[in-house]
């Protein structure tokens, strides 16, 4: 087969060309389509069903709870473990010093940090659906449990004020004991709620957190994490805050005794801030050249370390640092379940938030490298990393995007990365955690203020949302503010709430326009907008993109009116006037009639012809009366009526007949409701849409559907719409089919 070349292609035109009746849906559902027989089932059969077991389904359930099972029995290792052995080393370096950071966020000793990089990890890659996503420890989730903890453990609970003093110690101890059951609490309710919401097929919760709302939120949890490390940069003790205006007290707090920074701690933290941000860049810049990134976060930690033990920071200038890290693993441990009541709400944030995060980045990556992620198991394998590892003392984790950026631009392939990533930090956390102990607390507030770089890049998305959709702008500004200042839960809320009316508000303000025909085409566009478009002389085509319900029922009748400029209601109350008008003209002419008749009796004046088409009758009593009357009787002068405006009407007629020439002056005569964009119908709508059909047929106007879904046909038909004088053939699968049935039946009916 030989291809003509490009030019010659685009130059020629598709056509097609349908010779078929006009069709309504009436005629459709009687001569076209005729429906399946199904056969219903009973609850007994259903759940017999579904209950029903088989090697198959068997095979498919446990394929879906283990997703391990559909990839490792092929692993290709030829082509796969190397790349997956670099990732995974890559990702376990940087999970490290991230683990221990993202623990001070959270209000617990660093060790717990390690722990929550290891357990979830480890499962993950038995659960999980995405090949590429790094679970661990993660900023927002973090700061959000740090902010539960410290709310329900502050520090005015223990005397920690005491300097070089044993009961300081103590004291201290036993707060961060305290904060850490209420992190695994926290944990294991976060976890049984994910488990639960994807048994239940929950996994679509997820689309209410929209793109802007998340980066609008997380751009917002970074303001929070900045202002929370600001005292470990400096150096200096504050109280940490937790609920509304909690960022505005702690900035006020760093403030205040900002004149009490510790200058070794800041030149510390300044120079590893500038090292990782040059690598960074780096990292950036020769990322095609570099066959793995720089890990400058494993060696700043490293370098740090071992400059704190040799110059004895701590003791010397007073530097605090990360203390007593244990060796091994603790034993598994029940959670504190009087903890439960106080956190529960905290917890269901926590969760979507974090399935959320995990959902946004599985997607990412999942269309880059074409495949499927299902997101009802990704919330059965977080929330069993959840649920298993608060036994372990664990704090709740999610979905890393540095992290999973660097797993996957590393090379890595499998959860094979993840699984040799949580064996890293085991060997950290068994063998050699005890060489952290002397990593000052300033440089990993270093590192999560360098890692946080790319999330205020996200605002930079002002300027594009302004250009492209200022709602979606007002979610994200909704988002950021009011997780700023009310803090991450009840900002979330907020912004969730706000979101939801955006819609409500979407379907209630839509685009109401008049349609006309291009030329010579079937296709109908608005007739603002493009100068081609021409209307059909009679016929009104209105359309909303918006679906019909409740909400915007009544704003549907009055945009409806407004846009064709016919109004059933002023027109018939135009009519009355009118008619009353005539009524009124009728008796005063008879009324003149007996006076003129009974005037000619006794000869009160005389008949003066004037002209064949009219006579002048002129009425004389001098002597009784001192006035002239002249009575002018010919044509009745009647005032058109324009634009539905109704002058008076004067002189005989018949009523009716005049009735019908008023009905005719609106100058339309059908009305064409364009269905296209209306994906649902509801009882509300469905009133507010035979309300309009009987209306308008009461001026003679018909009003008619055009292009209704199938689905919305369905919705009419439950709904008990066709009924009466309304029936199917009113309406039509297509706008054109409604535009041809309107002007033959104009052509049948003439206007005048």
């Amino acid at each position: 087969m030989e291809y003509e070349p490009e030019a010659e292609n685009m130059s020629r035109t598709l056509m097609y060309h349908v010779d078929r009746p006009v069709y309504n849906e009436g005629c459709i559902e009687t001569e076209l389509l005729h429906r399946k027989q199904k056969k219903t089932q009973t609850i007994k059969e259903k759940l017999s069903q579904s209950l029903r077991c088989s090697s198959k389904k068997l095979k498919s359930a446990v394929y879906n709870f283990l997703p391990i099972l559909t990839w490792l029995p092929s692993y290709p290792v030829k082509e796969y473990l190397l790349g997956d052995i670099i990732s995974g080393l890559s990702t376990g370096v940087m999970q490290l010093p991230q683990g221990l950071a993202y623990a001070m966020l959270a209000a617990v000793p660093p060790v717990y940090g390690l722990y929550s990089s290891f357990y979830p990890v480890l499962l993950y890659t038995f659960f999980g659906t995405s090949r590429h996503v790094s679970i661990g420890t993660f900023a927002v989730i973090s700061l959000m449990i740090g902010g539960i903890v410290v709310r329900e453990v502050p520090d005015s609970m223990f005397d920690i004020t005491a300097v070089n003093g044993t009961n300081n110690t103590d004291n201290q101890l036993a707060r961060d004991a305290m904060r850490v059951k209420v992190a695994v609490a926290v944990t294991f309710l976060t976890g049984i709620i994910q488990f639960c919401l994807g048994l239940l097929r929950f996994g679509f919760v997820a689309i209410y957190l929209t793109e802007p709302l998340v980066r609008g939120f997380t751009t917002a949890a970074a303001v929070h994490v900045v202002v929370s490390q600001l005292k470990y940069l400096f150096g200096i003790e504050t109280k940490r805050y937790s609920g509304p205006l909690s960022v505005i007290y702690s900035f006020i707090a760093v403030v205040s005794k900002i004149t009490t920074t510790n200058t070794a701690a800041i030149t510390v933290a300044l120079i590893c801030i500038v090292f990782l941000v040059g690598v960074k860049e780096i990292n950036e810049r020769f990322k095609k050249k570099l066959p793995v990134p720089i890990p400058g976060e494993i060696i700043v930690v490293i370098i740090s370390t071992g400059v704190s033990y040799g110059m004895k920071l701590h003791e010397n200038y007073g530097v605090d640092v990360v203390g007593e890290i244990p060796v091994g693993l603790l034993p598994p441990a029940v959670p504190d379940f009087s903890i439960f009541a106080a956190v529960i709400t905290d917890s269901f944030a926590i969760a979507i938030v974090g399935f959320s995060m995990a959902a946004s980045m599985s997607k990412i990556f999942a269309l880059k490298h074409g495949y499927t992620v299902n997101g009802n198991q990704e919330l059965i394998a977080l929330g069993l990393c959840n649920f298993s590892g608060s036994f372990f003392q664990t704090f709740a984790v999610t979905c890393s995007m540095s992290r999973s950026l660097v797993q996957e631009s590393t090379g890595g392939k499998t959860q094979i990365a993840g699984l040799l990533a949580s064996i890293v930090v085991l060997l950290v956390i068994v063998a050699i955690g005890f060489v952290f102990e002397t990593l000052p607390q300033t440089v990993l507030a270093a590192i999560i203020m360098v890692n946080l770089i790319g999330m205020f890049k996200q605002f930079r998305d002002i300027p594009v949302l302004w250009r492209t959709s200022r709602i979606e702008l007002a979610i994200w500004f909704v988002a950021f503010v009011a997780s700023v200042l009310l803090g991450l839960d009840y900002g979330l809320l907020v912004a969730v709430a706000f979101a939801i009316i955006s819609v409500i508000y979407r379907t209630q303000s839509p685009k109401y326009t008049i349609l006309g025909q291009i030329p010579e085409t079937d296709l109908y566009c608005d007739i603002e907008e493009y100068e081609e478009v021409m209307e059909h002389s009679g016929i009104k085509i209105f359309q909303a993109n918006s679906p019909l319900y409740f909400a915007n029922s009544e704003l549907y009748v009055n945009a409806l009116k407004k846009k064709t400029g016919v109004d059933p209601v002023a027109l018939l109350a135009a009519k009355k006037k009118s008619q009353k008008k005539r009524e009124k003209a009728k008796n005063q002419t008879k009324t003149t009639n007996k006076k003129r008749n009974s005037a000619v009796k006794l000869g009160l004046f005389s008949v003066i012809p004037r002209s064949q088409s009219g006579s002048t009758v002129r009425l004389t009593n001098d002597q009784e009366m001192g006035v002239k009357h002249e009575l002018m009787d010919g044509e009745t002068h009647t005032d058109l009526v324009r634009n539905g405006q109704f002058a008076a009407a004067n002189g005989d007629g018949d009523c009716e007949q005049s009735l019908r020439f008023l009905d005719r002056l609106t100058g339309v005569h059908s009305i064409i409701l364009d269905f296209t964009p209306v994906t649902f119908i509801d009882s509300v709508g469905a009133k507010a849409l035979k309300s309009i059909m009987k209306e308008y047929d009461e001026i003679g106007v018909t009003v008619i559907v055009g292009a209704c879904s199938r689905a919305v046909m369905e919705d009419l038909s439950k709904l008990d719409f066709f009924e009466g004088s309304i029936t199917r053939d009113l309406v039509f699968p297509s706008v054109h089919d409604a535009v041809l049935y309107c002007q033959y039946k104009g052509s049948v009916e003439p206007l005048e």
